[in-house]
């Protein structure tokens, strides 16, 4: 459903509308009786999430509720998941780069771990830190309590390598779903408070892999000017989000980061999970815009706004 009814003090970008090594970018169990999903290369799958017009929850929905169409063409919803079945994958994504010192880190690795606390048992986390270089504190796995522990001594580092960091995690979740761990719903939560200084990719290299996965990228900024006035997230970051269904929150008051952490939280668990064939059947490797609508209701779908194609002399992509 999106997140939640929102504090006068945040605002978010409308959207539809920490110790371990450097990384190099080179180098669960089901819940009791969920729906099963059967990836298939056929399968088109998306994550969804539905609000009211201004936020609001809107009562559970069922497949019939939803509209789905790729390049403007209705399709028939084969898959249906309600809303919380599927646990998470989730990677978290913390700035400690050096305008991260004092309070804001403080904040974030307090916000982070109460965020870990509203975990599910059977949900699993990875912890990613970021300055100049990217560090994996803690894998993808299911501790969530030594998940915690890593991030207790982070301090503040150097410059920010947003991009390196935001593939690392994208391709950690790629890697996991190609592993065929089970079944469960993949996404980033990135915190950062400017824009990228230091990262040897690109935003167009992650907006790429983004594209191409089927990983919800949710942003929070602390961006601010030399008065200490909050701004809006950097463009990139609403891309992002705009793109992978996710949302781009940005965060005036740093004693608010809990709050928001709590938000995503909850709006994580309350995705709906459907699956279409293409009528189409398109194996031009070419890229095909979606779009998913509530019917007979006032509110707002979110989800990935399209996906690309396998194409006809290579083995079908993951879609």
């Amino acid at each position: 459903m999106g997140l939640p009814a929102r504090s006068s003090c945040l605002f978010v970008i409308p959207l539809l509308l920490f110790s371990g090594a450097p990384l190099s970018l080179n180098a669960a169990r089901p819940r009791q009786s969920p729906a099963t999903f059967r990836s298939r290369t056929d399968l088109v799958a998306l994550d969804v999430s539905v609000e009211g017009q201004s936020g609001e929850p809107v009562p559970p929905l069922d497949a019939s509720g939803f509209v789905v169409l790729e390049d403007n063409v209705p399709q028939d919803i084969t898959f249906f998941a309600p809303e919380g079945r599927l646990p998470l994958a989730v990677v978290l994504l913390v700035d400690h780069s050096q305008s991260m010192a004092g309070e804001r880190l403080a904040r974030a690795k307090a916000a982070t771990s109460a965020f870990l606390r509203m975990l599910e048992p059977d949900d699993r986390v990875e912890i990613l830190a970021f300055d100049e270089e990217v560090t994996r504190l803690y894998p993808l796995g299911g501790d969530h309590a030594e998940a915690e522990r890593s991030i207790r001594d982070l301090s503040a580092g150097r410059s920010t390598a947003l991009y390196d960091a935001l593939l690392v995690g994208l391709r950690d979740l790629e890697r996991d779903a190609r592993s065929g761990a089970g079944d469960c719903q993949h996404a980033i939560v990135v915190l950062s408070d400017g824009d990228d200084t230091k990262s040897r990719e690109t935003f167009d290299d992650v907006s790429d892999d983004a594209r191409r996965s089927r990983v919800a990228i949710d942003t929070i900024s602390l961006r601010s000017d030399d008065h200490h006035r909050s701004l809006p997230p950097a463009h990139e970051l609403i891309q992002l989000a705009i793109d992978t269904g996710g949302e781009a929150v940005a965060v005036p008051r740093v004693s608010d980061l809990a709050n928001v952490y709590e938000q995503i939280s909850s709006a994580l668990r309350q995705r709906y999970r459907l699956g279409y064939v293409s009528s189409a059947a398109a194996q031009d490797g070419r890229w095909h815009q979606i779009s998913v609508r509530v019917r007979e209701m006032n509110a707002i779908a979110r989800t990935r706004t399209g996906y690309y194609a396998p194409t006809a002399r290579a083995p079908a992509a993951l879609r």
